[in-house]
């Protein structure tokens, strides 16, 4: 397997080597290792907000620097939203999935329509013999999220879930400090999320990447033990909390915490990331700046952007190059995915046994033996409101 085309360290920003090395300041010079890449040609399943913000552009970037990968063709029931994307970025429109599976050469799927159809969508295109990547959060049950994961087992097929924080530098280089033991054995994971954006879910919206995050920096959890309130009333969506903080224990003997709140400020700041070892800890703050704290009287090492800088690009920076990058290679057999459909199930498992612990009072345990009995329970939660 070739090694992946890391972006972390850049930090958004033109690799040295192109911007001194070979004079090419904005990293668009011919890159004949990725042009010589097997085309992908990608469908996508919905294209709203999130799609055109996010993934169209962030394609488009990848195209740019020599990456042969495009989205031909979209299904999108809305024909006002499907003439400005088509407009904009081309490729052939569709209303209906099996359209547009029976008359493209595909060779994967971006799933990002409504979260409640990301089952259905899925598994029509592992049906259809195709690779997925499927946006946050997996599924919208346990046992919707376990089918999908089951059938791409059973097709052998690639699915993976969309964890974009992985891949954002910041992340990107947290993990790595971790894996080369700079902060010896991990004993404490803490995170929070402000959701300002009080008319998304509390939990499935936005904190479900802390729990992935969690996950992916400390390894499995075996108990979560959460507690709420509705205090001002400010998840609209109905959500039977609007504050709640949440203790993790780690398979390790690590422990954690978790809080998310929809009744603070999103944007002053929102997401801060902690993880402490053996008189070392790290700390990423908005997805933005990672700081090192490995001594009484040493500095503090930090990495952060530059901004404004001309070459901050936030489709890499905020990690969505770096996943469909992944995805392509990963369709074309020469790496592994850095995020499965499993995973997209562990961090869903890990939110749906908050939610069950926010409605017994009590904690519990993972991983979660009987997911139609968890997902019948969270509903009669959710529905309290």
């Amino acid at each position: 397997m070739t090694e992946l085309h890391r972006f972390d360290d850049t930090y958004g920003h033109t690799p040295v080597q192109k911007a001194f090395g070979q004079g090419d300041v904005y990293g668009i010079a011919y890159d004949a290792e990725r042009a010589a890449r097997q085309p992908i040609k990608l469908g996508m399943i919905g294209a709203g907000g999130v799609a055109q913000s996010k993934y169209f552009p962030a394609v488009a970037r990848l195209r740019m620097i020599w990456e042969p990968i495009e989205i031909t063709a979209f299904v999108e029931p809305r024909v006002d939203v499907a003439d400005k994307v088509r407009t904009i970025y081309g490729g052939q429109h569709y209303t209906d999935v099996g359209g547009m599976l029976r008359d493209q050469a595909l060779d994967g799927v971006l799933v990002l329509s409504p979260d409640a159809l990301h089952a259905e969508h899925t598994l029509t295109c592992l049906d259809a013999g195709l690779p997925v990547l499927v946006e946050k959060p997996i599924a919208r049950s346990l046992s919707d999220a376990a089918r999908m994961c089951s059938a791409s087992d059973t097709h052998d097929l690639p699915l993976m879930c969309v964890a974009n924080k992985r891949y954002s530098p910041p992340y990107q280089r947290a993990r790595k400090l971790i894996d080369d033991g700079k902060l010896g054995s991990l004993a404490l994971f803490s995170g929070k999320f402000n959701l300002g954006y009080d008319y998304v879910d509390l939990l499935e919206a936005g904190t479900i990447h802390l729990f992935d995050l969690a996950l992916y920096l400390m390894g499995a959890a075996t108990r979560v033990s959460a507690s709420g309130t509705q205090r001002h009333g400010h998840n609209t969506t109905g959500y039977p909390v609007d504050n709640v903080a949440m203790t993790l224990e780690f398979a390790s003997g690590a422990v954690g915490s978790v809080i998310s709140s929809a009744s603070a400020l999103s944007l002053k700041p929102w997401e801060r990331v902690e993880v402490y070892g053996n008189h070392v800890w790290l700390s990423v703050e908005d997805q933005h700046t990672l700081i090192v704290y490995d001594g009484e009287t040493e500095g503090a090492q930090s990495w952060t952007p530059i901004v404004p800088n001309t070459l901050f690009f936030d489709e890499e920076f905020g990690g969505y190059m770096g996943i469909l990058e992944n995805f392509a290679q990963v369709i074309r057999g020469v790496e592994a995915p850095r995020v499965t459909g499993w995973d997209g199930y562990r961090a869903y498992e890990l939110l749906t046994a908050a939610q069950l612990s926010l409605a017994r009072r009590t904690p519990v345990a993972l991983p979660l033996e009987d997911a139609d009995a968890a997902d019948a329970e969270a509903r009669v939660w959710l529905g309290r409101s």
